[in-house]
């Protein structure tokens, strides 16, 4: 529109061989950079209900374990533990309902043998 002012700015960017032109607008420029999420805290990756919780506070616990069932639109999901460690905080219990992103349990890795792992059970 003739007159009107926009808050944007015409900038110029490379990728690999390509030069681009392009609006980029205020919002863009105050966006907050992207940062990899913390592996230690295991969150929902969808909102639901908390079906059972498979784990305890200072348990060592070997990747592939069950660490929890998260029920979403009727479907039981089963949240296995990503990687051998111990268990240091859980945030959730049976019955309660999370939302997208909701911490549920934190952990902490390290090397864990099978004689450990069947020396806590």
């Amino acid at each position: 529109m003739p007159g009107k002012k926009s808050n944007t700015e015409i900038k110029s960017l490379q990728i690999d061989d390509a030069k681009y032109k392009t609006n980029l607008t205020s919002k863009y420029e105050k966006r907050k950079p992207y940062s990899p999420p913390d592996e230690s805290k295991i969150t929902s990756f969808i909102p639901g209900t908390i079906i059972k919780v498979s784990v305890e506070e200072g348990e060592l616990v070997k990747e592939g374990d069950k660490l929890l069932v998260l029920e979403a639109m009727k479907m039981r999901n089963q949240l296995l533990v990503p990687f051998d460690g111990k268990i240091t905080k859980i945030h959730v219990q049976e019955g309660q309902t999370v939302p997208k992103n909701h911490v549920l349990v934190e952990m902490e890795l390290m090397e864990v043998t099978e004689k450990q792992k069947k020396k806590k059970d």
